[in-house]
């Protein structure tokens, strides 16, 4: 467990983009059930309802998970803020969310940085959302937010796996007492292109995604792996008890290869690397 503020989050959690309808209910349902307890959804990939349908399916106490959802680019302002939140809490049947993530730092945001802030803050105040995320920040983003906000930021949630190591960042979220939420953790499909991580795999009998996880891990982020198929979610769980040595680490961070697979046009800002 990671323990921000009064928020403890555990060291990984579930990711459910693209995940929607009954076969993602019974998935997450199970995935919670399993031990997951960190679930993150956004309005815009449109699956609150269902993400809402599993918690409930899954029979574990509401007050056992921390959910995440967020605000996306065409909501920033301050009644947008408002209206959004209103709107993911009836689709996913709850009272409170426990993160509400500000989902871009898109130009929309920037012009009206005080007002989306302070719908943020007065949200908490009401007790509808737990605390304050950002998403696809970057380091100059994170200074302007942390200046302007009166609370604490608890959590940024960005692109991060073994070709996109993100050093400067995690250093100074660290130095902001910020988590790094980690997306992407599984390289979009790309983790058996790795030689570093499937040799690393080969010598601890585990998979090269539960190696990219346990690495992630170990660097005081919290991945976020998205699935609903039932194998790859207990491997990404039990990802938490591979324990990585020194060499193993090294190893990883030696990775030369960079690569982002989140870069998309228009809404991406000017990122540190």
């Amino acid at each position: 467990m990671l323990k921000i503020s009064d928020l403890i989050l555990p060291k990984i959690g579930l990711g459910t983009m693209g995940g929607r309808g009954n076969k993602a209910i019974e998935a997450y349902s199970k995935a919670i059930k399993m031990g997951f307890r960190f679930i993150d959804t956004a309005r815009i990939y449109f699956n609150e309802k269902t993400v809402g349908a599993a918690i409930k399916k899954s029979g574990v106490p509401r007050e056992e998970i921390i959910l995440a959802s967020k605000v996306f680019i065409w909501n920033f302002s301050y009644n947008g803020v408002r209206k959004s939140t209103k709107k993911s809490l009836k689709k996913l049947g709850l009272a409170k969310v426990d993160i509400m993530y500000i989902h871009w730092p898109f130009k929309t945001y920037k012009k009206r940085k005080e007002k989306v802030l302070r719908a943020f803050s007065e949200l908490i105040d009401e007790g509808k959302i737990g605390h304050l995320g950002i998403s696809n920040f970057t380091i100059n983003d994170i200074d302007e937010a942390i200046a302007k906000y009166d609370k604490q930021i608890v959590v940024n949630q960005v692109e991060m796996h073994p070709w996109l190591q993100q050093k400067a960042l995690l250093e100074h979220l660290d130095n902001n007492k910020i988590k790094l939420v980690s997306y992407f953790p599984l390289m979009h499909g790309r983790i058996n292109e790795v030689p570093e991580l499937k040799e690393i795999a080969q010598k601890h009998k585990a998979s090269p995604a539960q190696i990219s996880l346990a690495w992630i891990m170990s660097k005081g982020a919290i991945p976020i792996p998205k699935s609903t198929t039932l194998s790859h979610l207990k491997d990404n769980f039990e990802s938490q008890n591979i324990q990585l040595d020194e060499e193993d680490i090294k190893k990883i961070d030696g990775i030369n290869e960079v690569k982002r697979f989140a870069d998309f046009p228009i809404i991406a800002p000017e990122w540190d690397d």
